[in-house]
């Protein structure tokens, strides 16, 4: 190759690498929507409990809806978004983030029934929430860079910043607005993907693999190792979604912990946890096996979890609640890293299976957790056991506690497998 042909190659390389900066920039702003869409909402749930007359059930009825919502649009809509191209997915996934959000806030003053109104509300920007998780890894898996394990971690880091931003600038205009307009701060929170609705209309997208060179879903999907991947992935959902919406309840009602301390030093700092875990995969992913950082995350994450449910000590609740944001940290990147390895060529119907699993986690451990915790307090009457305290959340918890045990079994067995030759093994 001649001297003006490197020279060309480079130029050309290092103009795509300014041209999608903009692309990385966006994907990054739609994961704060997506934290947004999932973690808003659950700051409110007292507030909503207490206002309304709503039950814990209730509230976890609503994670339910919202993450199987985006399950269901993450399966519907892959084909479709491989077919006829990202950009329109990606700007109408602003668009329903921005109305869902704008709905909810206006619940109260459009449905007579309250809670049927932040039931549609919560589908409406779960459709957004659905399509971000569907669009946001394959846009930034498809960008030419020699560390796709590193930038697929920033990726979700920006999630977890998104979420510490989220419970704390919402926890601070509760404070600061008072529980009766608690309606501005869903408000609020909408203008983000207004903004960034018209940054999808702008900014370069990088072609997917071609069709011709696809590895169909079907063959992915027999695999042994795949179906492996989805379990982590779902227990992975399972227990960060389950630690960031219940935690601040658990503190307040379970500890005596002030709502305000709970959501900045219990949920703050779970987030904080969790973005630190996966910036620093981000910067030293190259470095660092993949497998072993899973296997001890998710111990850390059990032993959290299981610190939660039985210290009677509020200070170390607390820094269980945020230690454990670290340990399930690299979980749900890292489970796409070792699919994407593993499947170099899928197309965008693998990572909408693998959202689907870890949206479908996200949904049953929260509802799991506010239904377990409704139904132990009449359990424990009925048997007549004394306890102290609030023995409903912290029974959820213990349930929660099984999500990082599974995590920790299935890491070790795709650790056992990652070097199978071909699709066909696992």
């Amino acid at each position: 190759m001649s001297l003006a042909a490197v020279f060309a190659e480079r130029l050309r390389f290092m103009s795509n690498s300014i041209s999608y900066k903009s692309t990385v920039y966006a994907c990054y702003l739609g994961h704060f929507v997506q934290a947004a869409v999932i973690n808003a909402a659950p700051i409110l749930f007292l507030t909503l409990m207490n206002k309304y007359g709503l039950t814990f059930e209730q509230m976890g009825r609503l994670v339910l809806i919202n993450f199987v919502t985006q399950v269901a649009v993450d399966l519907f809509f892959s084909r479709f978004a491989d077919k006829h191209g990202l950009r329109a997915f990606a700007v109408a996934a602003q668009v329903f983030a921005f109305a869902g959000l704008v709905l909810f806030g206006f619940s109260p003053f459009l449905f007579a029934d309250v809670y049927a109104g932040l039931i549609g509300a919560t589908v409406v920007f779960s459709c957004g929430g659905g399509l971000l998780e569907l669009l946001l890894s394959p846009i930034v898996n498809a960008i030419p860079t020699d560390e796709k394990a590193g930038a697929m971690s920033m990726l979700h880091a920006f999630y977890a910043w998104g979420q510490l931003t989220v419970v704390l600038v919402t926890s601070l205009l509760l404070a600061v607005l008072g529980p009766d307009r608690w309606y501005f701060i869903m408000l609020f929170w909408s203008l983000m993907p207004l903004v960034n609705a018209f940054a999808f209309l702008k900014v370069p997208l990088a072609p997917p693999v071609a069709e011709e060179h696809r590895t169909k879903t079907r063959v992915i999907f027999k695999t042994r190792y795949f179906i492996v991947c989805l379990a982590v992935i779902m227990a992975g959902g399972a227990a960060e979604i389950s630690m960031a919406q219940w935690a601040s309840s658990f503190l307040e009602a379970a500890m005596g912990i002030p709502k305000i301390i709970g959501d900045y030093a219990g949920v703050g700092m779970f987030a904080l946890a969790l973005g630190i875990g996966r910036t620093w995969y981000g910067k030293m992913g190259g470095r660092i096996d993949i497998y072993k950082a899973m296997t001890w995350g998710a111990a850390l994450c059990l032993a959290c979890f299981l610190t939660v449910v039985f210290s009677p000590v509020p200070a170390l609740s607390l820094a269980a609640c945020a230690l454990s944001g670290f340990g399930v940290s690299l979980i749900w990147p890292g489970t796409i890293v070792i699919a994407t390895r593993k499947f170099p060529l899928a197309g965008t119907s693998m990572f909408a299976i693998l959202a689907s699993a870890g949206d479908l986690g996200a949904s049953l451990g929260p509802w799991l957790v506010g239904l377990t915790a409704d139904k132990t307090p009449a359990l424990i009457q009925a048997a007549q056991i004394p306890v102290s305290g609030n023995p409903g959340l912290r029974a959820g918890f213990l349930l929660a506690a099984l999500f990082p045990a599974v995590i920790l079994i299935f890491t070790r067995y795709l650790a056992k497998h990652k070097l199978d030759n071909g699709v066909a093994k696992g």
